[in-house]
């Protein structure tokens, strides 16, 4: 009977671990993100200030506007998004040379209702919203891993070579986040609780039949 219980008590034990650990993450990044609404939204009424060339960004520049001059799109990536009007589509970032040393900046230069569409752009004076490149993080690499070092990224105020304006970051986005790493945690939490009761259930039945 004892032999019997070793494996399945195992597994419950580490399935119970892993999702009291993921509501514990989930309270982090709320708390996170309210440290971050504080300072972005002091950010939102500040004056311009110059791109920062690599990250990471700092929070006192999140939110804040900013300018660049881009001399040419090295390469274009895809990813979704939505325009200012809500609508979904594709997101266009483009990769900006800006001067002959040093990493490439970072913009989205709109959204577009197909893939694979051939932007009529390549570069220009620009100016938008400070933010970070997307993090394409696994859930697991982000509970074990180190953090990736994520970019800045430069919503621009208005969509180029045809493009339809991206939505700029907001402070309702990271209300909704936050929301929802609380909502997260409280389900992540009674996942663990269910499990552990039925298994103890289950168990108990167990013992007694046998």
């Amino acid at each position: 009977m004892t032999r019997w219980l070793i494996i399945p008590t195992f597994f419950v034990t580490l399935a119970v671990a892993t999702m009291v650990a993921l509501g514990f993450w989930q309270l982090q990044r709320k708390a996170e993100n309210e440290m971050l609404l504080r300072y972005v939204s002091a950010n939102s009424a500040k004056l311009a200030i110059a791109y920062p060339k690599q990250g990471p960004v700092s929070v006192n520049a999140l939110h804040r506007k900013s300018s660049l001059n881009c001399l040419r799109v090295s390469k274009w990536r895809e990813d979704s998004g939505s325009d200012t009007l809500g609508k979904t589509g594709t997101r266009y970032l483009a990769e900006c040379v800006t001067d002959a040393e040093g990493p490439a900046a970072l913009i989205v230069a709109g959204i577009s209702a197909r893939p694979n569409q051939k932007v009529d752009w390549n570069g220009g004076l620009v100016s938008g919203v400070i933010t970070t490149e997307p993090d394409r993080q696994s859930l697991i690499a982000k509970l074990f891993a180190k953090p990736a070092t994520l970019r800045p990224m430069l919503v621009l105020k208005q969509g180029v070579g045809g493009l339809r304006t991206a939505e700029p970051p907001s402070l309702e986005k990271i209300q909704r986040k936050i929301s929802s790493n609380g909502f997260y945690a409280i389900q992540w939490f009674l996942f663990a609780s269910a499990a552990a009761i039925i298994y103890i259930l289950a168990l108990r039945k167990r013992v007694r039949a046998s």
